[in-house]
C-alpha cells in the first residue's frame, strides 16, 4: 500500500501542475505545448496509480492503459460514458507524439479540461477507496 500512496501522491501533484494549464481557453502555441505535455505527466502518474490500485486493493493485474481504464470500469471507478473518455485519452496520449503537427495540437488541446476533470475525479476516487 505505500508504493500505491506515493503513486496516488504523485498523480496529485501531477495534477495540480496540470490544472494551471488546462483551463486556459486561448493559449498561445506555447501555453498549449505546456498544457500538452504536463498533461501527458497527469496521464502517466494517474494510469499507473489505477493499476497500483487495481492490484494492491482489487487484486486485478492489468498491463496497459487501456486494461487498466477497463479494469477501472469493472470495479465502479468509472461509470460506462467516463469509460467511453478515458479511451479516449489514451489515444488522444498516444497521439501527443505528434504535437509537431498543428492540428494534433490543436484538436488534443480543446479535450484538455475534460480530460483534466476526469483524471482528478479519477485520483479522488481512488483516494477515497483507500482511505475506507
Amino acid at each position: 500500500m505505500e508504493r500505491l500512496q506515493q503513486r496516488l501522491e504523485a498523480a496529485e501533484k501531477a495534477l495540480n501542475a496540470f490544472e494551471k494549464l488546462a483551463t486556459i481557453k486561448s493559449p498561445d502555441d506555447i501555453e498549449r505545448d505546456a498544457a500538452i505535455q504536463r498533461f501527458e505527466f497527469s496521464f502517466e502518474a494517474s494510469w499507473k496509480a489505477a493499476k497500483q490500485y487495481l492490484y494492491d486493493v482489487e487484486g486485478v493485474d492489468a498491463g496497459s492503459p487501456k486494461a487498466v481504464i477497463r479494469s477501472c470500469r469493472e470495479v465502479k471507478l468509472f461509470g460506462d460514458d467516463e469509460t467511453v473518455l478515458a479511451l479516449e485519452m489514451v489515444n488522444d496520449r498516444n497521439l501527443t507524439v505528434h504535437t509537431y503537427n498543428e492540428e494534433v495540437a490543436i484538436k488534443i488541446h480543446k479535450n484538455l479540461s475534460r480530460y483534466y476533470d476526469l483524471l482528478k475525479q479519477w485520483v479522488q476516487r481512488m483516494n477515497g477507496n483507500v482511505a475506507e
